[in-house]
């Protein structure tokens, strides 16, 4: 048995009942694969942030970096492949799409992610005058939302559960 298919079977053993009637398998699946990633994406921004870089400036010579955005590019290229690796092999694992062209759409996705959430962030915060924290928690409603309809219907598209 591959690791993709014993970590599908262990998503699949708490598609229990009562969410079995309420969110389809390929939708549980998704929910599951990103709430990991995001899940990584925390435990190691934190610890690099906190802990390696120490919350410090990164001074590469011809460039000073401070530590969240530091944190950030090291992290990003991780979760970027750990979340296209649970998207492609759990939770679409059925597209007909070849794999190359899954990536460069999963890239192009996330970016878009990206982007998504500067412009919502800079909106709430700046125009509507919503404290941040709030505004990133609508944000992150709102980025769920766009990712799962662009990983459906874009990234993997044509997959049945």
């Amino acid at each position: 048995m591959t690791p993709a298919q014993r970590l599908t079977k262990i998503v699949d053993f708490f598609y229990i009942r009562p969410v079995r009637a309420v969110i389809p398998l390929q939708t549980f699946r998704y929910a599951i694969c990103g709430g990991v990633n995001l899940g990584l994406n925390w435990v190691l921004y934190a610890v690099l942030y906190n802990f390696i870089l120490d919350k410090e400036i990164v001074r590469l010579g011809f460039v000073a970096i401070s530590p969240y955005i530091a944190a950030f590019l090291v992290v990003f290229p991780i979760t970027f492949v750990t979340g296209f690796w649970l998207q492609k092999h759990i939770a679409f694992k059925y597209s007909p799409l070849r794999g190359r062209t899954q990536l460069f759409r999963y890239l192009i996705s996330v970016l878009g992610s990206v982007l998504l959430n500067y412009l919502l962030l800079k909106f709430f915060v700046e125009a509507v005058h919503l404290y941040p924290t709030p505004s990133q928690a609508v944000t992150s409603l709102l980025i769920i939302g766009y990712s799962y309809l662009m990983q459906k219907y874009f990234t993997f598209r044509g997959c049945e559960s």
